[in-house]
């Protein structure tokens, strides 16, 4: 059994809902090799990075999957990239606005994910869903998140023991149900989000395990 943890997003700025969490909450909690444990984070450089670790070590996951909101996107986007910055176009939900700081001061520049994402967004693609890889992030919350959890990862050693964590970042559109979604924003339906979501789930977990075989 995999056991994955799942995050998202309180809403921040001027949003009611974020898309990230509706889905979170709507994805199943078990598969027949997976268990899913939850938790929403807030929309905070700080506070948000600490409260994944805070998770990470209570969960303990092989498999960290992170779902940010991305308004404008339209499809389902696993992000390739996290980086080393912070630069806040709008307040975090404390109040802070990051000027071009470092997440973690002289760490990596960059780091990619870990995930087969090219592999599963073309059997994706192939099956229907509405998937593409993204190359940035964006130096927002999302991006400290990401970059804080590859960190990590980085320096979590692996053995036979201890299976090496997989770590990404999702992220997903505004979906046509959400309150308050921005006129001429694109949307998805928020039933075909979570079966997209659901299905880059199961295949990341297929091929976690194939590495074990």
């Amino acid at each position: 059994m995999i056991k994955i943890l799942l995050t998202a997003f309180e809403p921040f700025g001027k949003d009611v809902e974020n898309a990230a969490a509706i889905v979170c909450q709507q994805i199943p909690s078990q598969g027949e090799d997976y268990q899913i444990v939850k938790r929403i984070l807030p929309t905070e450089f700080t506070a948000g990075a600490q409260a994944l670790m805070a998770a990470m070590d209570e969960v303990m996951p092989e498999m960290v999957i992170c779902l940010g909101q991305a308004g404008g996107r339209k499809d389902v986007t696993p992000e390739r990239v996290a980086v080393n910055l912070m630069d806040a176009p709008i307040p975090d939900n404390a109040g802070f606005v990051p000027d071009e700081v470092e997440i973690i001061p002289g760490g990596p520049t960059a780091y990619l994910t870990n995930m087969p994402i090219k592999a599963v967004v073309q059997q994706a693609k192939k099956a229907g869903y509405p998937v593409a890889i993204s190359n940035s992030a964006g130096l927002y919350v999302c991006n400290d998140i990401f970059y804080t959890l590859m960190n990590r990862i980085a320096y979590t050693p692996a053995n036979e023991a201890t299976p090496a964590i997989w770590g990404d970042f999702i992220h997903i559109p505004y979906l046509t149900e959400q309150q308050g979604v921005p006129e001429g924003m694109p949307t998805l339906p928020t039933e075909q989000v979570v079966d997209t979501v659901m299905y880059l789930i199961q295949k990341f977990v297929e091929y976690k395990w194939s590495l074990r075989l």
